[in-house]
């Protein structure tokens, strides 16, 4: 099992390392014990973390609703809950 996310029950918590103002919103592998993550979007007016969330969601294949950010909400660390994903992390790092 990866440092970076853990599942319980039907939550997978992540644990995410986010670097916006990219070129394009991308999964960029690790970053030490956290998923790198690329964001288009600029860290203005939590656009970022808006565009993280939708993100997270069409890469887990969940409705945004199940998507919550749990901790992180100024900060390049992030924490993100996604609920009744069946989807598994490493999938993204493929």
């Amino acid at each position: 099992m990866s440092a970076w996310y853990r599942r319980n029950g039907d939550v997978l918590t992540l644990t995410l390392h986010v670097q916006p103002g990219a070129k394009r919103t991308e999964v960029a592998g690790l970053h030490g014990e956290a998923m790198k993550i690329r964001l288009a979007a600029p860290p203005v007016e939590g656009r970022a973390n808006e565009a993280l969330l939708k993100f997270i969601a069409e890469s887990f294949g969940v409705p945004l609703r199940q998507v919550e950010l749990r901790q992180g909400g100024q900060s390049r660390h992030k924490v993100v809950a996604i609920t009744g994903s069946k989807m598994e992390p490493e999938n993204l790092l493929a």
